[in-house]
């Protein structure tokens, strides 16, 4: 007759291989790699002009004359308004470094400050 003993089962500790843990890292990798490629191809040529997304026909356009500053195209065309923040406004969307303007120069005014509204 023949008695079972009742060992405990041995245990088996997984061990990867060089090539074990590429195919691991690449598979952890996969979602990061198709999300960038996703965010490349559908718009980052946008993000990478600076251009601003507005389309075209959402501004008026005034002639700077000669003494003409921001502040007082500010206040010409939204007298209700802080010149402050027109002036922000006016900057951003004509993607000026400063304040400073030339005789001549067509300056593109916000649509909510345009005489159409």
């Amino acid at each position: 007759m023949r008695t079972t003993s009742s060992a405990p089962a041995r245990s088996t500790r997984l061990r990867l291989t060089v090539r074990g843990r590429r195919v691991l890292a690449a598979l952890a990798a996969a979602p990061l790699v198709a999300a960038i490629g996703f965010g490349v191809l559908s718009g980052g040529a946008a993000l990478a002009s600076r251009e601003d997304s507005a389309p075209a026909g959402t501004f008026d356009t005034v002639t700077v004359m000669a003494g003409d500053t921001l502040w007082d195209i500010a206040q010409a065309v939204a007298p209700e308004a802080d010149p402050r923040d027109v002036v922000d406004e006016i900057l951003h969307l004509n993607q000026l470094p400063g304040s400073d303007i030339a005789a001549g120069q067509e300056i593109a005014i916000p649509a909510a400050y345009s005489t159409g509204e």
